[in-house]
């Protein structure tokens, strides 16, 4: 074994980065022998230096990272600082300086994930980042190395954990949104301000990174369509489980049938209780992964969380020291496939519509003729009466497949028809 013990920078020290520190201290003989060289935290970048940290030496607290990145005798950056500056600007300095990278960050890879690579070929450095989706559950180094040899075709699933335990908890005992919500912030699931989450935002970077992965393209955040699921009601749920599904806020990136195109969308849809997804529950994540060779797989496991997401962290950390001393690099960026990133509106799926509408003979048909002039054909549809009278009753239809612009332009129809008072719900059918 190597003595000169490899030297590691850590830029950020919240809950992420304080349980890295952590792992390296309590596991450091395991990781020097699994890399066959020491591990030494040389350096701590934070905001607040005041702050005690427990099982971290003081002398190692500094808030000028660009200095620590910079120093010269840094051989990996650990970054969990998040967001886009300066975490973007330390990185492309620490690879200019000699150090490898190993980050945390799905927001900026997924905006600027094709620069990071360039800039780590450039100087022939890693650039490894398997805790930004899903946190512990390996998924990234999978789809980059274990099926490399494989084609994948789709790749379905729950990646934000405080999405998934706000639906969980609506589905299994009848809450509100709102009811959920405040029930994941009193356990620490949401934060403060539950926006990216809710809205889809981080299962939208997720999904970039992901797609980009499977399919060999550049797929940037822009490129990923994205819904929130703050609309998403109890009487959704009632409606799912009339169909014998549930709903999960998935992210769905697949390849098109004639395998020229991919697309890559985040929202919330009804998935049937046989799909292995439905059964992800409380704050967990689960990705499913459909391949032409392995077939279909399923990678499941915590999402986030400080321990979850430093192992993740380490394992990168361990193969990034690896390749130093072996003096070799790791798989970097494969986008050779360049395929087209197709909009929302060619992506063909189910959808559950809720409609209400007067409650007088020839609505149905006044409805289906509408569905019919713009190509989507209907499955089944159910009509009842409101319990309160009124004269208006809910018409329930499902689809068969169809584009989601025939969709949107039926839709569009249904609102001008003098018989429809309102389109209650949208929730597309997924996993069938």
């Amino acid at each position: 074994m190597r003595t000169r013990p490899l030297k590691v920078a850590l830029l950020g020290c919240g809950v992420v980065g304080s349980e890295v520190a952590r792992i390296m201290t309590t596991h450091a003989d395991d990781l020097a022998a699994r890399i066959g060289a020491p591990v030494e935290l040389a350096g701590v970048a934070v905001r607040r230096p005041s702050r005690v940290r427990e099982g971290i030496d003081p002398t190692l607290i500094t808030t000028d990272a660009t200095a620590l990145v910079k120093r010269g005798d840094i051989d990996v950056v650990v970054e969990v600082i998040g967001g886009i500056e300066p975490a973007r600007t330390l990185i492309t300095t620490a690879f200019e300086h000699g150090a490898s990278v190993v980050s945390a960050n799905k927001a900026l890879l997924a905006q600027d994930g094709a620069a990071l690579h360039a800039a780590a070929e450039a100087n022939d450095k890693d650039l490894y980042y398997e805790a930004a989706v899903a946190g512990a559950i390996p998924l990234i180094r999978p789809l980059r190395e274990s099926l490399a040899g494989d084609k994948v075709n789709r790749v379905l699933g729950i990646v934000n954990g405080t999405t998934n335990f706000i639906l969980d908890k609506m589905d299994s005992t009848g809450a509100g949104y709102q009811e959920a919500l405040d029930e994941a912030t009193a356990l620490g699931y949401a934060e403060a301000d539950p926006t990216a989450d809710v809205e889809g935002f981080d299962a939208a970077a997720k999904a970039a990174i992901l797609a980009g992965i499977a399919f060999h393209t550049r797929v940037r955040l822009d490129d990923v369509y994205r819904e929130g699921m703050t609309e998403v009601t109890a009487a959704d749920f009632a409606s799912a489980k009339e169909m014998g599904c549930t709903i999960k806020l998935l992210a769905i990136c697949e390849r098109a049938g004639d395998g020229a195109s991919v697309t890559a969308r985040v929202h919330p849809a009804m998935i049937p209780l046989t799909h292995p997804l439905a059964s992800v529950r409380g704050a967990y994540n689960a990705v499913f992964v459909e391949s032409d060779a392995s077939g279909q797989l399923m990678f499941y496991g915590p999402g986030a969380g400080g321990a979850p997401t430093a192992s993740a962290v380490l394992g990168d950390l361990v193969a990034v020291c690896r390749n130093r001393l072996s003096g070799a690099t790791g798989p970097g960026e494969s986008a050779y496939a360049a395929l087209t990133v197709s909009p929302m509106g060619d992506v063909t799926t189910r959808y559950h519509i809720s409609l209400d509408v007067a409650d007088k003979p020839g609505v149905l048909a006044q409805v289906a003729t509408v569905f019919a002039e713009h190509g989507v054909s209907i499955d089944t549809v159910r009509q009842q009466g409101r319990q309160d009278g009124g004269g208006e009753a809910s018409l329930v239809v499902v689809t068969h497949r169809a584009s989601d612009a025939a969709l949107v332009g039926t839709v569009e129809a249904l609102r001008k028809l003098d018989t429809v008072r309102g389109v209650a719900s949208i929730m597309r059918v997924e996993g069938e």
